[in-house]
């Protein structure tokens, strides 16, 4: 990866402190949990709701009401429009979130050909020490998630979005919504694979597809693939998202300041059926918000979708190590680090680590070097669990 990429793109592997087939166990779907079925799976369109999950003709008014009020023509964004990423036209702050949903934008081989989005942090920037930095940690090769996906890594996929440079991808997370149990429509991801950071604003047609590729197929192989298999779940819109001020005020393509606080929440629809989320993939984590030290914590594993070379995108990865610090200023948090080999489109992908005896979200990926030998993700404290609290109270129940 080249040096100036932002942060967060990738999820690398590291040593294995916990074996790494026990927490991945707990990952497993439970005996009553939904497996992938013709009604949740595939689906390109959705019916047209007033509260703007989908539509088969034309923008939900409220929608198409919200791109007028920034002068965007709302008749012009489903035929493209919606690449225009001039800086008027850009909305950036958190209030302007807009994602219709577009009728089979993303299909499979557009899913395929999407890229990594080439973020990464310079090892010069990540090797001063700041007082609360421990020694780099050892490479750990990254290994693929057993298959189907589904029956071992349910609430983990891959988010598709669209940036000024292209088709994008990251990882994400199904996580629990406190006030809707068991219905939760609640996905985990890094500020960088949903907005800009401080030189942009709100990325486009962003999309979740839980167990990505559920067998592990090759990019042959995939061209012959059933949609259920690409898509075991069906495809899941975000509807809407939140991230830190930090990130939308301070982030950028190495990171800076925004890295530490580089997470977001995105509340999901699905494009075709009606049930929840959760309900659906039959799984969602709880997230841990203690910011535990590094030295009380035995392992964490990252989850994702690596897709900068030698990795394709295709297959989901994993690694565990006992985790270290990493300080970027010492006017800041310090971060997660572990050592992994994955790289660019495992941004956004969960960290977890276990707490008496489940497992939980603690951070996600967010930065790593050039040399792809580690990665960092940020602790998440209050900011992390205001971004949470707000994106259940306001949007869960829709």
């Amino acid at each position: 990866m080249r040096s100036t990429r932002a942060p967060f793109a990738r999820s690398r592997g590291r040593r294995v402190a916990l074996a790494a087939t026990g927490l991945a166990a707990t990952l497993a779907l439970t005996a009553t949990a939904c497996g992938p079925s013709e009604d949740t799976a595939g689906g390109s369109s959705s019916a047209a709701e007033s509260d703007g999950s989908g539509s088969d003709s034309k923008l939900p008014d409220r929608l198409a009401d919200k791109l007028k009020k920034h002068g965007i023509d709302p008749d012009q964004w489903e035929n493209g429009g919606w690449k225009n990423f001039d800086k008027d036209k850009w909305l950036r702050e958190a209030s302007d979130f807009v994602n219709p949903v577009i009728k089979d934008l993303w299909k499979p081989e557009r899913m395929k050909d999407a890229k990594d989005p080439n973020k990464t942090i310079a090892s010069k920037d990540a090797a001063a020490d700041q007082g609360a930095t421990d020694p780099e940690p050892t490479p750990v090769r990254a290994k693929p998630e057993k298959t189907p996906y589904h029956e071992h890594a349910a609430p983990v996929g891959k988010i598709f979005f669209d940036s000024p440079e292209g088709s994008m991808v990251c990882s994400g997370t199904v996580v629990k919504d406190p006030r809707n149990p068991g219905r939760s429509n609640l996905v985990w991801t890094a500020g960088h694979c949903v907005h800009a950071g401080k030189n942009g604003g709100w990325y486009r047609n962003i999309a979740f597809v839980p167990s990505y590729n559920d067998l592990g197929k090759s990019e042959a192989e995939l061209g012959d693939a059933a949609p259920q298999e690409i898509a075991p779940y069906g495809q899941y819109w975000a509807d809407w998202v939140s991230t830190s001020n930090e990130w939308i005020n301070e982030g950028g393509p190495t990171g800076g300041a925004g890295a530490t606080h580089d997470y977001a929440v995105m509340h999901v629809k699905p494009e075709q059926g009606g049930k929840s989320l959760e309900e659906t993939v039959g799984n969602a984590l709880d997230v841990d918000f203690s910011t535990p030290a590094t030295q009380s914590v035995g392992s964490m594993g990252a989850w994702g979708y690596p897709a900068a070379p030698p990795y394709n995108g295709l297959m989901m990865h994993k690694c565990v190590d006992k985790p270290g610090r990493l300080s970027l200023s010492p006017s800041l948090p310090t971060m997660y680090r572990i050592g992994c080999t994955m790289t660019g489109g495992s941004s956004g992908g969960g960290w977890f680590r276990m707490v008496n005896g489940k497992t939980r979200l603690v951070s996600n990926t967010s930065i790593g070097p050039a040399e792809n030998t580690w990665l960092a993700g940020p602790q998440l404290g209050k900011g992390a669990e205001q971004v949470y609290d707000m994106m259940s109270e306001k949007y869960g129940s829709r």
